[in-house]
């Protein structure tokens, strides 16, 4: 819709860094896969289908799977419900752990253990909660000159969505344009707590 082709632009003109912004790429190359590598057993208790992510993680769409995720979560968390188009870290809390861990077991899958939040708290616990450090950790970060700064996700994205030459815990990203408190929050979500999440249903 033209109101959201605007926004975005508002947010690429105003915005100058990953932590800052949230407008991702739309698309990444597709790879083949048969439809029995797609597992369609996807809990949720919230309703949410997890088959189009499944394709996308499954086929290798990985920046059309990281917006699928980011957007399930601002359903999942109830922040659509109040009208909203992002989730506040206080609304991490109501995010179900069968639909995270749904997730989860998504983006761990089709990267090989590469890729999801599960992934990012170990980076998190091994940067001792330094967000700087954590960033660096997962690429994403990069250097002007001498320079360091945040990857941006708008525009030409400068993020990787290829799990060969991704560093680990790159994807998915989350958007810190309201401080960190959000990421912080879901690498802190109970779910973590233990291994349960890996179990298939």
């Amino acid at each position: 819709p033209s109101s959201q082709v605007a926004r975005q632009n508002t947010v690429a003109m105003s915005m100058s860094t990953m932590a800052e912004s949230g407008v991702p790429p739309a698309t990444s190359d597709a790879t083949d896969t048969s439809d029995d590598e797609i597992p369609t057993n996807l809990p949720s208790d919230c309703g949410m289908d997890y088959i189009p992510l499944a394709t996308m993680l499954a086929t290798g769409q990985l920046a059309e799977a990281d917006q699928f995720t980011r957007d399930a979560l601002i359903t999942i968390s109830g922040a659509k419900d109040k009208k909203r188009d992002f989730v506040y870290f206080t609304d991490v809390k109501r995010i179900p752990s069968t639909d995270l861990a749904t997730i989860e077991r998504l983006w761990n899958k089709f990267s090989g253990g590469k890729f999801g939040y599960s992934v990012q708290k170990k980076k998190y616990r091994q940067s001792k909660g330094d967000f700087e450090v954590f960033c660096r950790k997962i690429g994403w970060t990069t250097k002007d000159g001498d320079v360091e700064r945040k990857k941006r996700w708008f525009g030409a994205s400068e993020f990787i969505y290829d799990v060969k030459k991704a560093p680990e815990g790159h994807l998915p990203l989350t958007s810190a344009l309201r401080g960190t408190s959000l990421i912080k929050n879901l690498l802190d979500h109970p779910v973590w707590e233990n291994d349960d999440w890996k179990n298939e249903p």
